[in-house]
């Protein structure tokens, strides 16, 4: 048993090892004299605290940072909110076809991005709004299939005499899904929440494709640029890049720490609950 015991633990720091490893090394890169940037030594041999005074120097960075905070919670709520309504409807009502209906929308995470990538920039163009940060968030108005999937299998989970009770005192479904499906799904919500703030924090692709004034720059989008431009003047300044990039993580870092219980929560939860 001891040694059982050993060997667990062995293989959890070895994979903590593992997972920790980039992310060491991308601070220890960030200190460093750009001669000494792919060293792969994890303790600097020479310490450059400037980089990261130079890269607030060389670029807007407040301003990208902004836009970003802005692009990924507006993202986040719009996706949280129009998913959970979905799924709740998906969860309580029983109409006919509802099971056929909810595969067809579980298998449009088949259709891979590319797909509708120009018929989608056609769409904002149509409307005017291609090239501003209106379509690296709107999109997410009309939900998403994997959160719906998550959170309906929270709903699911709910005891249905509760809301029949609700509805014998006179609620309404909006009071059915606003006071009592959000409070008890809470931690489910905020796993939405999380994994949708992440993955548009770091996204880089939508930027690409829609931003052209420097001004509207995300975070990703902004170090993009910065790599190009020290790229074609003849001197790749990984020293000023990396630097950004751990400016671009470290929210993300908080923010999981912050929410880290629920985030927790929620993913225990949902492994727990049967779909029915």
């Amino acid at each position: 048993m001891t040694a059982r015991r050993v060997l667990r633990w062995g293989a959890v720091a070895a994979a903590t090892v593992l997972f920790l490893y980039p992310f060491v090394w991308l601070l220890s890169a960030s200190v460093k004299p750009r001669a000494q940037v792919f060293d792969n030594l994890l303790i600097p041999r020479t310490w450059a605290w400037d980089n990261y005074a130079e890269i607030w120097r060389a670029a807007p960075v407040a301003a990208w940072l902004v836009n970003s905070v802005v692009v990924s919670l507006a993202a986040a709520v719009a996706v949280t909110l129009t998913s959970s309504l979905v799924a709740f409807g998906f969860a309580y009502f029983r109409f006919p076809g509802r099971n056929a209906l909810f595969g067809l929308v579980l298998a449009t995470m088949m259709l891979p991005a590319a797909v509708t990538m120009i018929p989608v920039y056609l769409i904002w163009n149509s409307v005017g709004l291609a090239h501003t940060q209106v379509p690296l968030w709107a999109g997410n108005l009309f939900g998403s299939a994997f959160y719906i999937f998550l959170l309906r299998q929270f709903f699911l989970g709910l005891p249905r005499e509760v809301f029949e009770a609700a509805r014998v005192d006179g609620a309404g479904h909006w009071t059915l899904f606003w006071r009592i499906a959000v409070p008890l799904c809470r931690p489910a919500l905020i796993v939405s929440f999380v994994f949708e703030l992440k993955a548009s924090w770091s996204d880089l692709l939508k930027p690409l494709i829609y931003l052209r004034d420097p001004a509207l720059y995300t975070l990703p989008r902004g170090l993009k640029a910065l790599s190009d431009q020290f790229g074609q003047a003849g001197e790749q300044r990984w020293e000023i890049v990396l630097a950004g990039s751990v400016l671009t993580t470290v929210p993300l870092l908080i923010v999981f720490f912050v929410a880290q219980r629920h985030f927790l929560a929620g993913i225990t939860t949902e492994g727990a609950r049967p779909g029915r």
